[in-house]
């Protein structure tokens, strides 16, 4: 079991494909995982144990008949329950849909079954992708692998979890402020936001209609590439969904950086607000190691974060409130004390503030174009502080201010967290890497070339000694 936990989305691709791994055999490695590790960390929300051994099953009939439909035939991965799997429950996390059943696939979960991937379950998440790590839920919150006292980063909470468990080699995450790159970052994977509309939100719970991504999410970059390719594609009934084409993100994956002109971002986490000593010791570490490769790397300056933070938060409250209307007065007893607090500013934000919020929007948007003239990407910090505890209410709540990862949701543009380096108490921490719009290729050959630079994606959890507390 443990030899095919963390086999890497690429290699066992290739492994499968050769048939010099069964699907079958790796995914029943990766369910008999699921039932020993999950009662300690709660990524599951639900298990598709027969659904995932019947499609791993057809993945290898169809291989060994010669019918390879991709590198992700065979592939098994999970889903945040944000996604819509046709006859399943989309809970969101919330007593509010547990009996809710989809008709249909979400468009990227139906992307994959096409492509031949195998659905191991549906995870945890903050509810409704908001609020935080909530105990008076049906489902208890998903617990970091390095740490179970530590917040895992929200709210794609479950996908990094099981990652980071070595429970799946991906998933699928949703990001509105963040929500991808904080599980990321928090759990010491890679989490990319794609473009605004690379990625079609069919089928996907929404959080906010203009802010909401759906991301990749895996532990290294070339899987977080291929993940991406087979989601990415116009979806007609999306009207946020891109009709261009993904650029090839493998295709220069490992050419390297030689020349390449990165920005850094530095008074976000220097002045605007500044960040935890070592999470800026790390970055720094991090921006040497780029120089060494071969990339000019210069400072770079944009507004200040709380202005971004601001305009996002506006527009957030705002458009989440008016999905959760009703709901919230109607049944406001059935939501998490935690998403209830989150929800209900939005009902007492004018609609001029809001439109005020958009006119700055697209103001920012300007100025982050015109920064990166010249330039390859940039980078930033991710977050700003180490994970807190995961009982904390007050300190979670801070970490929605304490981090510069929205700042890519206002401009829609790709934005990919990946590790540099852990704490002197062992927790994984992070950076942004992030580019133009479309220019998915270029934030994944950086990330590429620090990562197999460095190894830190290579670095896993003490899971043995949970393992070890459960028997």
């Amino acid at each position: 079991m443990s030899d095919l936990a963390y086999l890497s989305l690429a290699k066992g691709s290739t492994l499968v494909r050769t048939r010099a791994l069964s699907p079958l055999e790796w995914t029943r490695a990766l369910l008999d995982r699921i039932d020993v590790l999950d009662p300690a960390y709660n990524a599951f929300i639900a298990v598709t144990a027969e659904r995932a051994l019947a499609e791993a099953k057809s993945a290898e009939a169809e291989i060994a008949g010669g019918r390879w439909r991709g590198p992700m035939h065979g592939v098994p991965y999970v889903a945040k329950d944000i996604f819509d799997v046709e006859g399943m429950a989309t809970t969101c996390h919330s007593k509010l849909r547990i009996d809710h059943r989809a008709t249909a696939d979400a468009f990227v979960v139906r992307r994959l079954r096409e492509a031949g991937a195998v659905l191991l379950g549906k995870v945890a998440l903050h509810e409704f992708a908001t609020g935080g790590p909530a105990f008076d839920l049906p489902w208890p919150p998903a617990r970091n692998p390095w740490n179970r006292d530590l917040h895992p980063g929200g709210s794609s909470s479950g996908s990094g979890v099981a990652l980071a468990a070595g429970m799946a080699p991906a998933a699928l995450g949703t990001d509105t402020g963040g929500s991808v790159r904080n599980p990321a970052t928090c759990c010491g994977i890679v989490g990319l936001k794609p473009t605004y509309g690379a990625i079609s939100l069919g089928g996907v719970f929404p959080l906010t209609y203009s802010l909401d991504h759906v991301g990749p999410m895996t532990r290294t970059v070339e899987d977080n590439a291929i993940l991406f390719h087979a989601m990415a594609g116009h979806d007609p009934d999306d009207p946020t969904s891109t009709q261009r084409p993904a650029a090839d993100g493998l295709k220069d994956l490992k050419r390297g950086i030689k020349g390449l002109r990165i920005g850094v971002i530095e008074h976000f986490y220097t002045t605007d607000a500044p960040a935890d000593p070592e999470q800026v010791r790390a970055i720094d570490a991090a921006l040497d190691a780029l120089r060494k490769l071969g990339a000019e790397v210069r400072p770079v300056r944009v507004s200040p974060l709380p202005l971004w933070t601001d305009c996002n938060r506006t527009i957030h409250q705002a458009e989440s409130f008016a999905i959760h209307e009703q709901d919230v007065q109607q049944r406001p007893q059935d939501y998490a004390s935690l998403t209830r607090n989150r929800l209900l500013p939005g009902a007492f934000i004018p609609a001029v503030k809001y439109i005020k919020a958009q006119q700055l929007r697209a103001a920012l948007c300007r100025e982050m174009s015109e920064a990166l003239r010249g330039l390859d990407a940039v980078v930033t910090l991710s977050s700003l502080q180490l994970p807190c505890r995961i009982d904390d209410a007050a300190a979670v709540a801070k970490t929605y201010d304490q981090q510069a990862r929205l700042v890519f949701n206002v401009t829609g543009t790709p934005a990919i967290s990946v590790p540099t380096g852990f704490s002197a108490s062992g927790v994984p921490l992070a950076m942004q890497i992030a580019g133009r719009a479309f220019d998915e290729p270029t934030v994944y050959r950086i990330a590429h070339a620090y990562g197999e630079a460095t190894g830190w994606t290579e670095r896993r959890p003490p899971i043995k000694m949970a393992e070890r507390v459960l028997a």
